[in-house]
């Protein structure tokens, strides 16, 4: 029961997202595998006992098979395959399962109780090393409406049980949608990672881009122009408050929270060229980081919450720069392919998203901070805006598909690709919250 305060600090930050001038909508979007679960290492997710009179609120097992598979390192193996189908650790027979090549069985149940909540258990059973050894386990007792997000927050630690990598199945995805349907064209969404719970936190008429999370997932950054002309606000999660950032004359925009949550970093036009600026979330100072002639924009952060990363075409076509907030010099990072931009430091600070282009394609490649290199990730069309996980392990950016926009998965080694298409429009500007 170690996660169970946690767990329910999450349920209301969910709750809160449900609420407060948010707008409902089951469309959402889907995960469609398209590369690399077939080099994925194979597990198990048995069937879990349901004692209930029905049908169970949530397929658990499904959601956790989901889950695993969706982190690109796991191909859970069809229920129709397997030898057996245990609910508990002591049914598992691991020298089948170690036939199958399958090294870890999840086994588990969820039943009603008196008062119409739910218990949910789960057990993660090694079959090669420890045979029988059960390696993860907990249990959840909770409404109908969190079930879901017990199945995710087992996933969570059964990932992190096997790779030793925090799990990021109880993380959220704000996106921008356009549509074509009623006097509100464009629609701020929030949705689980996996595009499940998906609502409105935000509509309008006229366009939305750029959202980004605080690092306390209880606010989102935008641009917005329905006053006609672009301004930076900040949303309250929890309230529905609304908080103008920045309008100034000209362009306000690209927002990114400071990894310690006391500054907001993003770019202004309002003397001329494009500019690096800084605000104090407290004191609401605002200090400009960059200067010159050349346009300097879309900032991303370094753990530190002293260092920015920034694109600039200060030596003709854009390429990312590194600035120290407190003064310095800016220094060059990259050098390699007609130019690169929109970059996104990982949370730890070791290698860097971007867009690059070559031979008039663009697409996300991943930097290494310490060897310098570049790795090609994707052969999607028009890449923009990637956005990564809090463990680091995946990357979500938007593309285009024929008349459309979409967006997509990519894991950071470049083997596991999805695309998440949306049924009712074109979606762009796709932001990963923190850990929730």
């Amino acid at each position: 029961m170690k996660y169970a305060s946690r767990f329910l600090i999450i349920c209301s930050i969910f709750l809160f997202a449900l609420i407060s001038n948010s707008w409902a909508d089951n469309t959402g979007i889907q995960i469609n595998i398209t590369e690399g679960v077939s080099t994925a290492k194979p597990i198990a997710v048995s069937p879990f006992k349901w004692t209930g009179s029905g049908e169970p609120p949530q397929i658990i097992e499904n959601i956790i098979a989901s889950d695993l598979r969706n982190s690109g390192k796991f191909n859970p193996i069809d229920i129709a395959s397997m030898p057996q189908k245990p609910t508990t650790a002591s049914e598992v027979n691991s020298a089948v399962w170690k036939n199958l090549g399958v090294s870890a069985v999840v086994v588990g149940s969820i039943q009603p109780d008196a008062s119409g909540k739910y218990h949910i258990t789960y057990q993660l059973v090694d079959t090669v090393d420890k045979p029988g050894a059960i390696l993860a386990e907990n249990q959840f007792t909770i409404s109908q409406r969190w079930v879901r997000l017990a199945a995710h927050s087992a996933s969570d630690e059964i990932f992190e049980s096997l790779t030793g990598i925090k799990g990021a199945f109880r993380t959220r995805i704000a996106y921008v949608v356009e549509t074509n349907r009623g006097p509100y064209t464009h629609e701020l969404r929030v949705s689980d990672y996996d595009g499940y719970d998906q609502v409105t936190v935000h509509r309008s008429k006229a366009p939305l881009m750029s959202p980004t999370w605080s690092p306390d997932g209880k606010k989102l950054a935008f641009v917005t122009f329905e006053s006609g002309n672009s301004a930076l606000v900040m949303k309250n999660l929890e309230n529905g408050a609304i908080e103008t950032v920045a309008s100034f004359p000209r362009h306000n925009g690209a927002p990114a929270f400071s990894p310690d949550g006391t500054k907001l970093a993003f770019a202004l036009s309002k003397d001329g060229n494009l500019n690096i600026y800084i605000k104090d979330l407290s004191s609401k100072q605002l200090t400009q980081i960059t200067t010159g002639r050349s346009n300097n924009t879309e900032p991303s952060w370094m753990p530190d919450s002293q260092t920015i990363v920034y694109t600039s075409d200060q030596a003709g076509r854009p390429q990312l720069y590194s600035i120290n907030i407190n003064g310095g010099t800016p220094q060059r990072l990259t050098w390699d392919n007609t130019q690169n931009q929109n970059a996104r430091v990982s949370p730890d600070g070791s290698f860097i998203a971007m867009i690059s282009t070559n031979n008039g394609e663009q697409h996300i490649t991943k930097y290494d901070m310490a060897t310098k290199t570049y790795q090609r990730l994707t052969d999607t069309f028009l890449d923009e805006t990637p956005s990564i996980a809090p463990n680091g392990t995946m990357i979500i950016y938007s593309s285009t598909k024929g008349l459309g926009s979409i967006l997509n998965l990519v894991s950071t080694d470049g083997f596991f690709k999805a695309e998440l298409p949306v049924s009712d429009g074109q979606v762009k500007f796709p932001s990963w919250s923190p850990y929730l």
